[in-house]
């Protein structure tokens, strides 16, 4: 039986959120949010596109590695893996999804409930694996990793009129705050105790936006609005981190915050333009970069989870 690597910090690795952290979930559902062809995985493990939102690994692949574990964390819905795979490391991410099952029905992905439903899968599949014991030690020592927020605003919020006519921007903060609780407080019923909730990076500067500003006319600058609201919204998963380390007994939760990593790169020049990858698909590349996204983590990231600036369709 597979168990995790001798040396391990952790036994597992375990990942839930959207395209940030997604290994190829989305590859299994029916949706057009993919990311199965090239450019996406040139810098993989044999150059494949396994249906991250990258050239190559996502954060989880570099944490999964720094600490003594494989160099990449699999998806939960991918044939070519089963639990024991899984046993040291699973992915339930879906890129496209948020907090706000709102935001997973834009385009047919998997909400946040299902993954959680499909995490209480995996634990009897590991506990038929390993046995009871065994299985309760991975579950209770992993580390459970959480990325995602921006979805619900960029997909959901300021591009749906749904959510805007029920609430302002403040209390729709307030409602995914209260879905983050609900997810920390489901995984620390199900024996989780190591948990890092991501926070989001400025998201008025994730490549989608300053190509939205440079296509408006805007010479493809920030939107510092919505870079406001990722701030706030931070403040408040930080103090709703602390509130339920005060009450949940045994927990590690660690807010993982990203923002101010991405304040030190220099968003003033044109970093990411736009390119054509044939009649139908359009990507954004990054170009005058010292780092491609995908290996900035071996040089930005000190062990906490982080959201990188990924690349969107």
């Amino acid at each position: 039986m597979q168990m995790y690597t001798a040396g391990a910090k952790v036994p597992a690795v375990i990942v839930f959120g959207d395209s940030s952290v997604d290994a190829g979930n989305n590859n299994h559902l029916r949706t057009v949010l993919k990311s199965n062809f090239r450019p996406y995985g040139r810098d993989f493990f044999g150059g494949k596109a396994t249906g991250r939102f990258s050239n190559g690994r996502v954060p989880s692949d570099f944490i999964s590695e720094m600490f003594g574990l494989r160099p990449y964390v699999p998806a939960y819905l991918d044939p070519a893996y089963n639990i024991s795979d899984f046993a040291t490391g699973v992915c339930f991410a879906s890129a496209g999804t948020g907090y706000d099952n709102a935001t997973s029905d834009v385009l047919s992905v998997i909400p946040l409930w299902k993954e959680v439903e499909y995490y209480k899968e995996y634990q009897k599949k590991l506990k038929d694996y390993l046995g009871e014991e065994k299985a309760n030690t991975i579950i209770s020592q992993a580390v459970y990793l959480t990325s995602m927020g921006t979805n619900d605003f960029l997909e959901n919020y300021y591009t749906l009129p749904n959510r805007r006519s029920q609430y302002n921007i403040n209390q729709y903060q307030d409602y995914l705050v209260n879905i983050a609780e609900w997810l920390i407080k489901s995984l620390y019923g199900l024996g989780a105790r190591k948990i890092s909730l991501g926070g989001l990076p400025p998201m008025g500067c994730l490549p989608l936006e300053r190509t939205t500003s440079f296509m408006t006319g805007n010479g493809g600058t920030c939107n510092n609005d919505y870079n406001k609201v990722a701030m706030a919204f931070n403040g408040k998963l930080s103090d709703l981190v602390q509130r339920l380390n005060n009450k949940l007994w045994g927990s590690k939760i660690v807010f993982s915050n990203p923002y101010p990593v991405f304040e030190q790169i220099d968003l003033s020049q044109q970093q990411w333009h736009v390119v054509q990858q044939d009649y139908s698909r359009w990507d954004t590349c990054v170009i005058n970069s010292i780092h491609s996204p995908a290996q900035m983590p071996t040089h930005m990231f000190s062990g906490i989870l982080s959201t990188l600036p990924r690349k969107q369709i």
